[in-house]
């Protein structure tokens, strides 16, 4: 609330997002349709599978690119600095090589977990799930690690872990909490904008159906920057909290502790 200009680093992301799937997407569909009117079964599926470890790459570069550039922001708003969109992105630049390498780790094992996914079962998808998550849990704090210590991937990845295990337990519950609240809230903009919107074009307003569209269009994308700066804030408090310091730009303590389970003893 005190900084809106923060919502810019998912918003570049997004953007980036956006080139990267088109990028991808307008080439490799009549590549893909050339093949599969060819026959050329096992082609399509490694081409598929290869194109499917660039995109996952390329995604979780953006991604984490700009997420760096707001945890930097977010930190130094923590210490009482002024800090604004160019010192974000000058950190994430700084750190592109790590950056990139940690999310090609990222995207092996997404296109791993993938691969796998495709040729079990149902209880197998579940247990691949399991480990998704498990996954996800272990890197929550990749990111701030990234932006705040100069590692590299692999020590990334064992800092994340360390810090989850070393503070609380294993289940994350905080951005669980943040994604619950912002996933009611859009699904009651959606309802209520969908049915505003039926209204409309019911009764012959052309105009103002897709003025509605429009409108509830902005809305969501508006629901989504928020959800995704807050939890970029929320990691760069979980990080300052996990190392000791208390310093989380007035953000309560009792806050960030009950962001994980505390451990059986």
């Amino acid at each position: 609330m005190e900084d809106k200009s923060l919502l810019v680093f998912p918003l570049l992301s997004s953007i980036a997002l956006v080139i990267v799937i088109g990028s991808f997407a307008l080439p490799l569909i009549p590549a893909f349709s050339l093949l599969s009117h060819q026959g050329a079964a096992n082609t399509l599926s490694s081409m598929t599978y290869v194109a499917l470890f660039v995109f996952y790459w390329l995604q979780f570069s953006v991604i984490i690119f700009f997420n760096t550039a707001l945890v930097e922001v977010a930190l130094q708003r923590f210490d009482g600095e002024e800090a604004g969109i160019a010192d974000g992105l000058r950190r994430a630049l700084a750190r592109l090589p790590a950056i990139l390498a940690y999310a090609l780790v990222a995207a092996t094992v997404g296109t791993a977990l993938r691969i796998i996914a495709e040729r079990v079962g149902f209880v197998g998808r579940i247990i691949i799930g399991l480990i998704g998550f498990a996954w996800s849990v272990a890197t929550a704090l990749v990111v701030p690690v990234l932006a705040a210590e100069d590692v590299g991937p692999i020590e990334s990845i064992r800092r994340s872990v360390e810090l989850i295990k070393k503070a609380w337990g294993e289940d994350v519950i905080g951005n669980a909490g943040i994604g619950v609240v912002f996933g009611l809230l859009m699904f009651v903009a959606a309802l209520a904008g969908g049915f505003l919107v039926v209204v409309a074009f019911g009764a012959h307003n052309a105009a103002a159906g897709i003025l509605l569209l429009v409108v509830l269009a902005l809305v969501m994308s508006l629901l989504g920057l928020a959800y995704a700066t807050l939890h970029g804030i929320y990691s760069a408090a979980l990080y300052r909290y996990a190392i000791g310091d208390s310093a989380a730009g007035g953000i309560a303590p009792q806050l960030i502790e009950g962001a994980f389970q505390a451990r059986s003893r």
